[in-house]
């Protein structure tokens, strides 16, 4: 047997780098089948340090051993039998893990690098910024899978991070030495000439180290560097995407966290000192015209970021009073967004064109249900502007107004000065309509009116809290509505989900192999009706011929993660949709008061996706992924 320790030079991709440029080279430029192989074994002989008959005696070794009870890894064995070294087959197994381990003392970190994370943050997360390249940042950590800490630093550099992971006892050593020994000028060289969020953090963390006092609590909301901290907040959550801002607050000495929700799921952006959690929450109160000496109730109000030199966004604000005299905050952006298209929102091409024939109606009530953020709003709009012509007039009564149109006229309820949704459908009816929006049917006066608009030439578009088509139904009989008017004004339901889309620049394909085709029919049908072997074969063969491939495979798609999506797998969020058209059968029960399960039963009859089938036919369009699909449907 071959020594490959002494027979053969190291590999070049034996993990010592002597420099940032070294390290740079070999995490930028991953050896080209290593990181391929299917096994260990296989990595070793692409990587030249064994041959495949050194491999094979190996593997049979192996055997032996396994035979007589004894189980070892096959890299150990290869050592043990001398046919490489320790060293080697740690660094072959990090180039095909891709999980490098990194001794700080062999590189020494670049100025610009370290620039990214104040030295506060580097010492109290325990990380060591290496190398900044273009978006990217190297990042030596003790753990490098710990996702929320790399979330936390990546909104505070906003690079994309290559995460390594350092030697057993040698980061915090490293990270004292190497901003130690930072250049003076290197802060000037953060993150361009524009103060980041982050930047205004660490001028405020610094200003009064030292103040920890319950005075120390009441500063003045005048206070420059907070009011550009908080501006910069905003302006950095627009440019992420993000749907809200949630500002926490707790008794010193916690700091004051702030989240943004991004695709759906909140994501840690910044911490402030305990000391600013008043001064904060007085500052939102002045942008939103809120009353700054009131802590014990709760608050709403708007903010017009325009107005404060940010971009045309505005932004709903509530305040939700905690313990101890400290108050939350939730800012909602309300970008003030176009609608749009109806054939954008994520309708399958059966649904598009039945929701559209169902509202080219003059008259019949149309319900979109769901939970809280999923997109019911958007759609109503998507569906308001596929049907806004000069011939028609529209009447809209929303709370609050999130997406504006021309040719609409909307109107902004408000419950305080008895302003409801009953009181503005009384008004609108008086007002010669053909179209009325109603942000959302939240008692019976309002749907009994709305019922009655439909019954009397107006087509009526509204929202309903319910989890699926049926169960509306079941909810709106239970609340007291006539059964034969609402039999008789009911067009069609529209129950939606939002899941995150794949990002379609990084996400990778994987073939799918009968046992995850049964599966997945199984799924796909035991949400329906019939669920044999035989319609779960037949239901295999449609996807096959409606999204196979040239050998008719069928793909399953997954997150990767990239500079595009920031390292999440997803860009996006995609709607799922279960549209229950009202029929004669319908109908029927409707005035019997059937139970939603037999409701139910005659809608997948007629046709009718269910939630999880029509997610299950995006995951085959490689569109999500089905995780997200069994999050969202919950079944």
């Amino acid at each position: 047997m071959t020594d490959a320790s002494t027979s053969a030079p190291p590999p070049a991709h034996s993990f010592r780098p002597q420099s940032a440029e070294a390290l740079w080279r070999q995490i930028s430029t991953p050896h080209p089948t290593v990181g391929k192989a299917r096994h260990l074994g296989e990595a070793l002989v692409h990587a030249g340090l064994l041959s495949t008959p050194d491999l094979a005696e190996g593997l049979q070794a192996q055997q032996e051993e396994r035979g007589n009870g004894v189980q070892r890894p096959i890299g150990q064995i290869l050592v043990d039998r001398g046919a490489l070294t320790q060293d080697q087959l740690r660094s072959v197994i990090a180039t095909w893990l891709g999980e490098y381990t990194v001794h700080p003392g062999d590189i020494t970190p670049e100025a610009s690098a370290l620039a990214l994370i104040p030295r506060a943050v580097a010492e109290r997360e325990s990380v060591l910024p290496l190398i900044a390249r273009d978006d990217a940042l190297v990042l030596l950590m003790a753990d490098p899978w710990d996702r929320v800490l790399i979330d936390e630093i990546r909104f505070l550099t906003q690079r994309r991070l290559i995460p390594l992971r350092a030697s057993p006892g040698t980061l915090m050593p490293a990270i004292h030495k190497a901003y130690r020994t930072r250049p003076a000028d290197a802060g000037g060289a953060a993150a361009g000439a524009r103060a980041t969020s982050q930047e205004l953090l660490t001028n405020l963390a610094t200003a009064s180290p030292d103040a920890d006092t319950e005075q120390a609590d009441v500063i003045s909301e005048s206070d420059n560097t907070l009011v550009r901290l908080i501006n910069s907040v905003i302006d950095e959550a627009i440019s992420h995407r993000a749907s809200d801002i949630h500002i926490e607050t707790e008794p010193a000495p916690h700091n004051v966290r702030v989240r943004l929700r991004i695709d759906g799921d909140l994501v840690p952006y910044l911490e402030l000192p305990a000391r600013y959690r008043f001064a904060m929450v007085a500052r939102i109160k002045i942008m939103a015209s809120m009353d700054i000496s009131e802590h014990r109730k709760p608050q709403d109000g708007k903010i017009d970021f325009a107005r404060f030199g940010g971009p045309p966004v505005e932004l709903r604000v509530v305040t939700v009073p905690t313990s101890r005299g400290l108050e939350d905050v939730v800012l909602r952006l309300l970008a003030g967004a176009k609608p749009l298209p109806l054939e954008n929102i994520g309708l399958s091409q059966p649904n598009l064109l039945a929701l559209r024939a169902v509202v080219q109606k003059s008259y019949g009530l149309v319900l979109v249900c769901g939970p809280t953020g999923c997109g019911k709003t958007t759609t109503l709009h998507s569906v308001v502007r596929d049907i806004n012509t000069a011939g028609r007039k529209i009447w809209t009564a929303e709370d609050p107004i999130e997406i504006t149109q021309e040719g609409l006229r909307q109107v902004q309820v408000n419950p305080r000065i008895g302003w409801t949704f009953a009181a503005a459908m009384r008004t609108f009816l008086r007002a010669d309509p053909d179209v009325i929006m109603i942000g959302e049917m939240r008692d019976e006066e309002t749907a009994r009116i709305a019922i009655e608009a439909s019954l009397t030439g107006h087509l009526v578009l509204s929202t309903l809290h319910t989890n699926s088509a049926p169960e509306s139904i079941a909810r709106l009989l239970e609340i007291g509505l006539d059964p034969f008017n609402f039999s008789d004004s009911l067009l069609a339901i529209l129950a939606q989900r939002l899941v995150r889309r794949l990002c379609i620049a990084c996400r990778e394909p994987r073939v799918a192999d009968d046992e995850m085709l049964t599966g997945l029919a199984s799924q796909y049908l035991d949400s329906g009706t019939h669920n044999t072997a035989e319609a779960r074969q037949v239901q295999i063969g449609r996807w096959r011929q409606q999204y196979g491939g040239a050998q008719s495979e069928l793909r399953m798609w997954r997150p990767v993660g990239c500079a595009k999506c920031e390292g999440h797998g997803y860009h996006g969020r995609l709607g799922i949709h279960e549209l229950m058209m009202s029929d004669e059968t319908i109908r029927q029960h409707i005035r019997h008061r059937a139970p939603a399960s037999d409701i139910r039963h005659s809608a997948l009859t007629a046709g009718m996706l269910t939630l999880r089938q029509d997610g299950i036919e995006k995951v085959l369009q490689g569109l999500t992924d089905m995780s997200e699909v069994v999050a969202a449907t919950n079944l």
